[in-house]
């Protein structure tokens, strides 16, 4: 039960990672143009200011989630075909986010979206593993980050206008035409090049740790607007609870949620445990410093958006360039110097002040795209470069695995720490755009970010080193799974 097929030429793979990126694309504007409606939504829908955020996390929860549940599929049924399922999914939890009518549905929606972020993340990176061989990878990864660059670009632009002259429900109308012509392009110029495995899926691994993550989430969470209770307590003892338990599943599971063999991989531990620490460190600056632009500042959530885009840009023309440079020597140089570039951009955010120039808003946001950049392809391309070709899907579920838990537990860790020098209400009110703060809590308030800022610098250099350590003998990256 095999479907391989002989590799494609250079003009039909390049056609193919166009597809690609559009589903990236697609995905990505979803995790700036979301934020941006964040204040209307809590208006318009009535969402208590506490809930606001699932809206953002919960997208985020699902997919990481999914993300090797999902792969696996890929690797079962064609990533080709569950691509193209992941479009329709998520262009069917667009239309119905559009239509919500209170909190419990925009979430519930949102949750459906998550479902087909994660069917074409998970597999995105598979195809590409499919359609070129080991040494051009780098650089179809590179235009795979050129996708996501854009779609947060396209996001922050097209947030703002759609949400400030139309209505925030068209923020997930307009993924409906985009998404239908992504699924016709996919129907008509992806094939599949993969050999089909029979897999298990993990469910009680998949519960145990979603139930794990929700309960530390939610009281994380909670903890930003209310006092530490008993209540509080018990759902932080039960998630590390079926952490646990999900740790003694996945040792006794015949398939696993993570495949923990590949970890016998040299490179693979290294690279997934970067992608999870770069992730911690950096998911939170956006938040972060969205909320100075607004609070400190007292821009609007539109114009304190436009002040990253031209971070963005610079991953746009950087990510190509990136991934060359780990076909030609190998991921660990251009990885790990792009972690590092990004320990230069938390410490210039670490010297926000109320008084600062937007200008060095703008160098951090530079900085940190430049170093974002080179990161992301070079890190995709050692996992990809590592993983045995059987085990594709679930080398690329991994990756958004550990990427997404840092995210995820990232925006929490934001919005706690934003809660440490201001009162707990301000600080979300203050997130989602609906008010700033007076001269005399400005400074406080950029006090309390500088820890957090020093936080991510110290997470961020032990991903660097993690990076540098991984191994690069091309024998062990090749090294099959038993």
């Amino acid at each position: 039960m095999t479907t391989t097929q002989p590799r494609r030429s250079e003009t039909g793979s390049g056609v193919a990672i166009v597809v690609v990126m559009i589903g990236v694309m697609i995905t990505a504007v979803d995790t700036t143009i979301v934020v941006l409606a964040l204040p209307e939504m809590e208006r318009s829908l009535h969402v208590s200011l506490d809930s606001v955020i699932w809206v953002v996390i919960g997208y985020l929860l699902v997919i990481t989630l999914l993300a090797t549940q999902v792969g696996r599929l890929g690797d079962m049924f064609g990533r080709v075909r569950m691509y193209e399922a992941g479009f329709f999914v998520f262009m069917v939890g667009s239309a119905l986010c559009a239509l919500a009518w209170d909190e419990a549905s925009i979430v519930a929606f949102r949750l459906l979206q998550g479902v087909g972020g994660a069917l074409v993340s998970a597999n995105s990176g598979a195809i590409i593993a499919d359609l070129f061989p080991r040494e051009k990878r780098g650089r179809a990864y590179g235009y795979n980050g050129v996708g996501f660059s854009l779609g947060a670009v396209l996001g922050i632009l097209l947030g703002g206008a759609i949400v400030t002259y139309v209505s925030w429900r068209w923020i997930f109308w307009i993924n409906v035409p985009i998404g239908l012509v992504g699924v016709g392009l996919a129907l008509h110029l992806l094939r599949e090049h993969g050999e089909r495995k029979p897999h298990r899926l993990d469910l009680v691994g998949m519960t145990s740790l979603g139930l794990g993550l929700f309960g530390i989430l939610w009281a994380v969470t909670k903890l930003a607007v209310s006092p530490l209770d008993a209540e509080l307590v018990g759902y932080l003892l039960g998630g590390f609870a079926f952490i646990g338990l999900f740790v003694l599943v996945e040792r006794q599971a015949a398939e696993p949620m993570l495949g923990l063999s590949l970890f016998r991989v040299p490179s693979m531990t290294p690279s997934l445990l970067a992608s999870l620490l770069q992730g911690l460190a950096n998911y939170s600056v956006l938040f972060l410093v969205i909320m100075y632009l607004q609070g400190v500042r007292h821009l609007t959530p539109f114009h304190a958006s436009l002040v990253l885009v031209p971070g963005y840009l610079v991953g746009t023309g950087i990510g190509p360039v990136a991934g060359r440079l780990a076909d030609r020597f190998a991921p660990v140089l251009p990885a790990t110097i792009g972690l590092g570039v990004q320990v230069v951009a938390l410490f210039v955010y670490a010297h926000l002040a109320p008084a600062s120039g937007l200008w060095l808003v703008l160098a951090g946001s530079v900085v940190n795209g430049l170093g974002a950049s080179c990161f992301f392809p070079a890190n995709n391309s050692a996992v990809m470069k590592a993983s045995p070709p059987e085990a594709f899907g679930i080398s690329s579920g991994m990756l958004r695995t550990f990427a997404n838990v840092g995210m995820v537990f990232s925006f929490s860790m934001a919005i706690l720490t934003a809660s440490r020098s201001i009162s707990r209400h301000l600080a979300f009110a203050i997130f989602v755009g609906s008010t700033s703060l007076r001269s005399g809590l400005a400074g406080t308030f950029t006090s309390g970010l500088h820890a957090a800022f020093y936080a991510s610098m110290g997470l961020m250099a032990l991903a660097a080193l993690l990076s540098a350590t991984r191994a690069t003998r091309v024998g062990g990256a090749r090294r099959t799974l038993r």
